[in-house]
């Protein structure tokens, strides 16, 4: 290679000697740009959990409802932008896609911080900021496939574990760092005056009382500081494989390809969360993710043949089976990071009064704990916990640690469900509060090591041809959960009811544990522990 960008004609790293000689450097180096720009992906799209807490905190004039719609949209946004991102790879080139879509969340960080300068924005503009933040979340499935073509199979678990692992810590990077920014005025002028709390909040170290002068923008300016660099070390340090990609274009031609799977998936976004206000939430995703398959087959040239062997997938009956057991483990985490906080705010921000009457009132609680000084701390188990799931299916099988996870979080999500709902309706719903945290934290860890084990099982169970469309594909499906339960979870605090909310989560894990054991643990099952 004449640069270190450049395309690379020849890449056999299935052959030893290469590898030692060019293909370990090269690899590494890919992989080392695109972990950074992977947590990137997923601090943005996750992002909006933690910036509706604080705009409650601060007065922005939206109900409850739609501030925890401003979350579910960002969900269903990266959840559909999966569909497309799985074929990008292959039609544009590893470079030209990470470096494109990295620099792609530049909008919605700058136009949330914007947007955040001003409480009187309209609600629109934040719906179609949390939209494109779904960038992000989409972003996951061209990365990992752009790693895959970069090491030998005997190597594949290391980096699509480190990609996928470390990239998970976007979200506990963006619940840590954005309470921080929040706290000073780093940008100066360039990002405007503060506003003031008018209700408690709070960082990783500790409470801030009402009054308190609050950056709110900062936590969408703040990302543009990494993603500038990001963007300059994805274009002039990774590269094409023409292996992968034979005919990419030039970067304009690459790049209108890009922003044309893109464009889809964001359109068929938008009419799925359109739908929504019409069919039920059952009904208008599936919808949305057939019509996005369904456009995405219209669209001419090289895409086309890629296509139709992805949906070669859908006649085995293992890719529906995994799909159900990963939205289990994936969906779960990915779901309850998004959720969390804002149910942390709205459960444990208010309380109980009881008149001389006796009848209640919900009123402000003052000493309520702060959401963005706890919310990270489920994420970050369940992201470090991840590669134990590996490590231990790799010993005992993937579906027996599959359906171990399943069964605890059965009766986690019980137990989470009637610990909310008695801190909903208490006169001091803080003594609740510990152990409410400690039951997500298991949920997380549990999500966390399932994560590992279905992994693990889609690699046992699916050949060299299927493995990489059907990771693209669960993973796709999966991320519904950002946009699931945010949604749920609303409804049912917003109802009086947030216990219902969890056991409809632990009755859907129960079904997960059938079907795991029918497929795969089960005298006769289909694969035996995979």
């Amino acid at each position: 290679m004449s640069k270190r960008n450049a395309d690379i004609e020849k890449w056999d790293v299935e052959d030893a000697h290469f590898w030692e000689q060019t293909g370990k450097r090269v690899a590494n180096r890919n992989l080392w740009i695109s972990i950074p720009s992977l947590l990137m992906g997923f601090a943005v799209w996750m992002m909006w959990g933690m910036i509706t807490t604080q705009m409650q905190n601060l007065g922005f004039t939206f109900t409850i409802n739609q501030l925890f719609s401003l979350t579910a949209l960002a969900g269903l946004a990266g959840a559909t932008l999966r569909i497309p991102a799985s074929f990008m790879i292959r039609i544009a080139g590893g470079r030209n896609t990470i470096f494109l879509t990295t620099a792609l969340l530049m909008i919605p960080a700058a136009g949330t911080g914007l947007a955040l300068m001003n409480p009187g924005t309209p609600f629109w503009v934040f719906q179609a900021l949390a939209l494109l933040s779904g960038i992000g979340g989409g972003n996951f499935a061209c990365s990992m496939s752009n790693i895959s073509t970069f090491y030998p199979s005997k190597q594949q678990g290391y980096a699509l574990g480190m990609n996928a692992g470390l990239g998970n810590f976007g979200v506990t990077t963006m619940q840590i760092v954005i309470p921080l920014v929040m706290t000073v005025g780093i940008f100066g002028a360039l990002a405007g005056a503060p506003l003031e709390l008018q209700s408690a909040s709070g960082t990783l170290i500790g409470r801030i009382e009402a009054g308190t002068d609050t950056w709110i923008q900062n936590a969408g300016f703040i990302w543009l500081v990494f993603l500038i660099p990001l963007a300059f070390a994805g274009w002039f340090g990774m590269n094409n494989l023409r292996t992968i990609t034979p005919n990419p274009g030039s970067p304009l031609a690459a790049f209108s390809k890009i922003l044309g799977l893109y464009g889809v998936g964001l359109v068929t976004a938008i009419i799925g969360m359109l739908a929504l206000g019409w069919l039920n939430m059952w009904i208008a995703l599936p919808l949305t993710i057939v019509l996005t398959l369904v456009l995405l087959r219209l669209i001419p040239g090289d895409i086309k043949p890629n296509i139709q062997k992805q949906f070669a997938i859908f006649s085995n009956k293992h890719t529906w089976s995994m799909t159900v057991l990963y939205i289990l483990t994936f969906g779960s985490f990915i779901g309850f990071s998004a959720a969390l906080p804002l149910s942390i705010n709205v459960i444990f921000g208010n309380m109980m009064e009881v008149a001389a009457d006796g009848s209640l009132t919900r009123v402000a609680n003052p000493e309520a704990p702060s959401a963005l000084t706890w919310a990270w701390i489920g994420p970050f188990v369940g992201a470090l916990i991840r590669p134990l799931g590996g490590w231990i299916s790799d010993k005992v099988g993937g579906s027996i640690v599959t359906q171990l996870i399943s069964a605890v979080m059965v009766v986690a999500s019980m137990a989470t469900g009637y610990v909310m709902m008695l801190a909903y309706n208490a006169t001091d719903p803080n003594q609740f509060f510990w152990i409410f945290l400690l039951l997500f934290i298991v949920l997380f860890a549990a999500s966390g090591i399932g994560n590992g084990s279905t992994f693990r099982s889609i690699g046992v169970i699916f050949d060299q041809q299927q493995k990489g469309p059907v990771l693209g594909w669960t993973s796709a499906v999966a991320a519904y959960g950002a946009f699931i339960a945010p949604r749920v979870m609303g409804e049912q605090i917003q109802a009086g009811t947030p216990e219902l909310a969890m056991y409809g989560f632990a009755a859907f894990y129960a079904i997960c544990l059938v079907i795991n054991w029918w497929f795969y643990l089960r005298k006769g099952a289909y694969v035996k522990n995979p």
